[in-house]
């Protein structure tokens, strides 16, 4: 396993800015959330990554700002537009490719759309197929507002999809479901191919490391049996802490669990 952080933690920052100071504190492993499309262009990506080789930081995945905009581009009866979306991910497997990352986090279609499940699942597969062609694996997360917050959901979509299915799981948007996230854990299992972490608790569902009740022990003894060996990464809303030492801290006992 490997910790990490998200560059989403410094929005409204640029990726560029989070990952100088998070090369600074020599954490290895960063996702980066591309905020706009000017970051998805040949000449910035280059010069992200000298910044994250200067730090000998890791990028593990991306994460598309779009997220909003897959129901529209993935899901929606007109074809054409279908073809746009792939199209646009195109280039996010593209910019994946030049910071060396093996995973783009998807979320899907919004809750209570009237998409066909099969059709769900075919463009899924569409879009896990064009991945795959870059070397990128697109994961699924389960994300409250999307159908992916149902874990029944999830469960229909591994036994239609088979290997094809791969998850992102957030321990946050687990909590927002109503769910523990152990419970998606032992659902989904090998399957999980990426991990959003944080605390959660009576404060809040998206606290730093030690800052709420979860049992990490428990969900990294989880971890461990069923032999994941992807990114575990820390993502918390700018709102959520108060100083970016916290975030850094954090990162240090998400190292310390793994061991």
């Amino acid at each position: 396993m490997k910790a990490g952080i998200s560059t989403a933690c410094f929005y409204p920052k640029t990726p560029e800015e989070a990952v100088s100071y998070l090369s600074a504190c020599r954490v290895s492993n960063i996702e980066i959330f591309f905020n706009s499309f000017f970051e998805l262009q040949k000449d910035y990506l280059r010069e992200l990554r000298t910044v994250l080789n200067s730090g000998g930081c890791k990028v593990l995945s991306v994460h598309p700002f779009t997220s909003g905009m897959e129901p529209i581009f993935f899901f929606s009866d007109y074809e054409r537009r279908v073809e746009d979306g792939l199209e646009m991910y195109r280039r996010y497997f593209a910019a994946a490719n030049e910071v060396g990352a093996e995973i783009l986090v998807f979320h899907g279609d919004r809750r209570g759309s009237n998409c066909p499940e099969e059709r769900y699942f075919e463009r899924f597969l569409r879009l896990y197929r064009l991945g795959k062609e870059f070397g990128v694996t697109v994961a699924q997360e389960n994300v409250e507002r999307c159908r992916s917050g149902e874990l029944s959901f999830l469960r229909r979509m591994k036994e239609a999809l088979g290997t094809d299915a791969q998850f992102a799981l957030d321990v946050k948007q687990a909590r927002r479901s109503g769910e523990n996230p152990m419970v998606f854990l032992k659902a989904l299992g090998s399957s999980i191919c990426h991990v959003h972490i944080s605390d959660g608790g009576t404060s809040g569902d998206c606290l730093p490391i030690g800052s709420g009740e979860m049992d990490f022990s428990a969900f990294f003894e989880k971890l461990r049996e069923i032999q994941y060996r992807g990114g575990v990464i820390l993502e918390l809303y700018r709102q959520n802490y108060r100083e970016r030492e916290e975030l850094i801290s954090s990162y240090d006992k998400l190292r310390e669990m793994i061991g």
